[in-house]
Parts: C-alpha cells; structure tokens; sequence
C-alpha cells in the first residue's frame, strides 16, 4: 500500500451483480471517498481490511440502492473474494497498477520476457490484479511471437500458481482433446474403461466457452462434477478415477482468467493452447499423458503439417517437464456420436458402455483406441496388447460397472436428464449422399439452441457423411426448451444447415 495515496473508509455492501471472473465495486458519486481530486486518472481502487488486498475496477452510481454515500458495493465475483461480512469497514484507496504490467508493455514492444517476469505475471493473473484490457494486452503480445524458454516459463508458472496434486503410485494417466469437434465425450467413455483395469486416472476437465458441451457439462447430466481437491483424492483412492470440474479444485488458475478472454478476441495460438493444457496437467500430477488431436476442414487443426508443429510442441514441453507425451491425430471431418448437447452425449456415452445396440460406433472405437494407448503404460500389460484389453473390459460390463461406481461416489447429479420439449426436424433439401458436416456451424447452432445452459436443449444426428438421403428425410433434430431458442434455431438453419450433399468434401 503506497502511504502517500489518500483513502477512505467504507462499510461493504453485497451488491447481486455476476460480473463474470472481473472484481468490479460501485461507489456513490455522492461518495466522500469519490472526490474529484483523489480519483482522477483512476478506474481502480485498492481495498484493504487487515492483511487481506482485493483490487478491484471502480463504476459510479446515482443508485442509493447499490451503493449509499457510506458504502462500497462488491459484486458477486469481488464479494466472495474479499470474503467480509456486509457491514465491514474496509480502507479504498486509488490502486496503483501491478509493477508485472511493465513486464507487458515490454512484451508488446517486442521483448522476450525472463522467467520471473512471466511468474510475476501468471501471480498477478492469479490473483486478479489484471483488468480485462491488461489481460488482453499480454494474450496479443504473446501471440506475436514467444520464445522457447518462455514458453517453459509460462507452463510452469501457471502450473504453479494454483493447486498441485500429488499421487502415491509412480504411473498416473490421463487424457486430452484439444476440442472442436461435436459430441466428442471420449473421456467418459475412457476413464472408466482404464479405471476398471486398474490404473490411476484422475480427469479434471473444463466446462463450455464456446462449444455446446464440456465434459465436465455432460458428466454433470450423471453425477456431481464439483468435487474439491480432498474429495477428489478419495474418489480416485476408491475408484482409480474421477470426472470432475477442473475448476472447482483450483488447478492453473490463470490459464482460467486467460481463457475467458482468449476465446472472445478468437486467440488460441498453438503456444497459448500446449502452456494452457501441459499447466493442467502438471498441476494435476499426470505422468503420462495421450494428447488427441482431431484434423478435419472445420476442426481447430486442419492440416497434416499444423498438427505435426503441434505434436512437437508439447513433446517438447513434456520433456522438460519430465512428462510422458503421446500425441495422436485422429478424425476431425465430422461430430463424433449421435447427439451433440449435456444430455443427448451423456446418453451417448452410457449406451456405449451399455453394449446399447444403436450406440454410436464411432464414439465407442474412438474410445477404445484412445483407452488402449493409455492401458499400454501398464509395465504389466504386453505391448500391442491395449486394444484387446480395452474391449474386453467394455465388452464384459466391466467399463459399465466401474462408472457407476464413480457416478456413486461422486454424488448424485442435481441437473435434468429431459431433453428439451419443443423439437423441429432439419431434412434434406433433395437425394444424394452426405460429403461433409460442418463442425463448427454445428457447434454454434447447437448453442443458439440452448445448450449448454440448457443441459436437454441440442442436436440428435441421424445422418453421417457417407449415408445416403433421400428429399425430405431428416438430417438431425434440434431440441430447444423456449421459444426464442426454437426460432432463432429455425432460422440459422434455413440460412446453412450445415450439411453438404453430393458436393464437394469441406476444404476442397
């Protein structure tokens, strides 16, 4: 705290207003603490109440409502932060910036930054002393150009400004899928098939940005996903594995405070993405790890020589780190299982471990190649032997079993396994074959049909690329709770549906 800086004292007022991850306060303007000569220049103030420092962006109010003269009013994100009682007094002064952002300035110029300069960044991050504007300037700079060491520099840091998991056994797997592709919930599917055979997988994931559905959004439709870090220790100490929301046990989190604002300025450089997945996984004491990159015209990856670049990026990062790094390529060109949306890939998923006769077969092979490379890290299992091993242990009901085991000891879900009840049919438009899907424009209309705020709103395919349609035939079936959400979903397919028959193959 800078002595020379004037400030006030202000009792705290809870104000119900979700700003988001951003601390922001609202002050009166009648506020003796506002006056003019104090806060020029100053869209920060700085709070204070005993040991404890919350920065925060400062609005003003004619509302005596939200704020009174004598108060300051904390909106959700800053409140349960600052964790004080409404009513505490608390010290505001005009906050100086943090001393990292000329670290920032320095990046955006085009230096390259020096390990403690990117720690002291990723600390402040962390802690929320960044702005929405500060973060953005160090994503662009970032994204210009970024060295080697600095991207070591970043995994780690982010790696260790939040909780770091430590497992008793010597070999512990897990997986990831860089995303992109629709109703892709191989981790369901994986974790229990691994699990039941006995090695530790204990998988954190994230919940939508951009797509319809997360893993931790679908796993949500079966059991409680927000599970903390000693609760997470017994579940996969009884299980060998778990399902959870990264979020809720603190793992990189200012990869999080990144991400939220990466993902609206469309920044997702091949750098930025292997520090934001290694971080995580690190964090969260993997040793071996399956990276899954999808390639495909509409996928995040869409050529051979960008994944390779890709691949090589994180082997890099995984040896310094002394990770265990297999990167696969695999198909990108379409959604993966019928349903894309919380509850329809939730029900994708127990129907292949189910042994379900209509359960989607690209799901349950993908899932068994994807298991079958993370069962070969077994010293006990024969090499080549994972795949066979993969399907014997979903074939017998073992995969099936082992999940509801983790389903029990993860809790009972609380959300709705409904699907949406007003539904509308998207048909072909005449006879032909199916040549390409659209991933994206399928992501995006499954969104502006609700989910996945809506876990039962979402889209059920019923054809592929390869099957043959017939005029009017139903390509897929959106689901919608609203009315809003059923027009405006009507409306974006009739402009692009998404789907191409008898044309050529996306990216030709």
């Amino acid at each position: 705290m800078h002595p020379d800086l004037p400030h006030s004292q202000l009792k705290i007022r809870r104000v119900r207003l979700d700003t988001g991850r951003e601390n922001v306060v609202v002050v009166s303007r009648r506020s003796k603490a506002l006056r003019a000569e104090i806060f020029r220049g100053f869209s920060r103030v700085e709070l204070r109440q005993g040991g404890k420092v919350l920065l925060a962006t400062l609005l003003i109010t004619d509302d005596d409502t939200l704020a009174a003269p004598d108060e300051i009013g904390l909106s959700e994100p800053a409140f349960r932060r600052f964790a004080e009682a409404v009513g505490t007094e608390v010290t505001v002064r005009p906050a100086s910036p943090p001393e990292s952002l000329e670290a920032v300035r320095a990046k955006i110029r085009g230096r390259t930054l020096s390990q403690a300069e990117i720690g002291a960044i990723i600390s402040d991050l962390a802690h929320y002393r960044y702005s929405d504007m500060e973060i953005a300037a160090f994503l662009i700079g970032s994204a210009s150009f970024i060295t080697s060491d600095e991207l070591l520099a970043l995994t780690g840091a982010m790696a260790q400004a939040g909780t770091q998991l430590v497992w008793p056994t010597p070999v512990v797997v897990d997986k990831h899928c860089i995303g992109g592709i629709p109703g892709n919930r191989t981790s369901m599917v994986v974790v229990p098939i691994v699990a039941a055979h006995g090695l530790p997988i204990p998988k954190t994931s994230s919940r939508a940005i951009t797509s319809p559905a997360g893993t931790a959004d679908t796993m949500e439709v079966l059991a409680r996903v927000n599970v903390g870090v000693e609760e997470m220790k017994a579940i996969v100490s009884a299980c060998n594995g778990c399902l959870i929301w990264g979020g809720h046990v603190n793992l990189s989190p200012a990869d999080d405070v990144m991400i939220s604002v990466e993902r609206p300025l469309s920044l997702d450089t091949r750098e930025q993405m292997v520090a934001s997945i290694m971080s995580k996984k690190i964090a969260a004491g993997s040793t071996h790890l399956l990276i899954d990159i999808p390639v495909g015209p509409t996928a995040k990856v869409t050529g051979g020589v960008e994944a390779m670049r890709l691949r090589k990026l994180f082997e890099f990062v995984g040896d310094r780190f002394g990770r265990s790094v297999e990167v696969i390529t695999t198909d990108g060109s379409q959604p993966i299982g019928n349903g894309i949306g919380p509850v329809l890939e939730a029900n994708d998923v127990m129907a292949v471990l189910g042994n379900e006769a209509g359960a989607p077969r690209d799901l349950r092979e993908k899932s068994l190649r994807l298991a079958a490379h993370l069962l070969e890290y077994d010293p006990k299992l024969r090499g080549g032997a994972g795949y066979a091993r993969a399907r014997e242990l979903l074939d017998s009901g073992a995969a099936l079993k082992q999940m509801q085991k983790i389903i029990d000891a993860q809790g009972p879900s609380t959300c709705s396994n409904e699907l949406g009840p007003l539904s509308f049919d998207v048909e072909a438009p005449h006879d032909g074959i199916v040549s390409a899907i659209d991933c994206l424009r399928m992501n995006r209309l499954a969104r502006t049909a609700g989910a996945p705020l809506d876990k039962g709103a979402g889209i059920r395919l019923f054809k592929k690329i390869g099957d043959r349609v017939e005029q009017g035939e139903p390509l897929y079936r959106v689901y919608t709770f609203g009315r809003s959400e059923h027009d405006l979903a009507a409306s974006a397919t009739a402009g692009d549906n998404g789907y191409a028959i008898n044309g050529k193959p996306l990216g030709e």
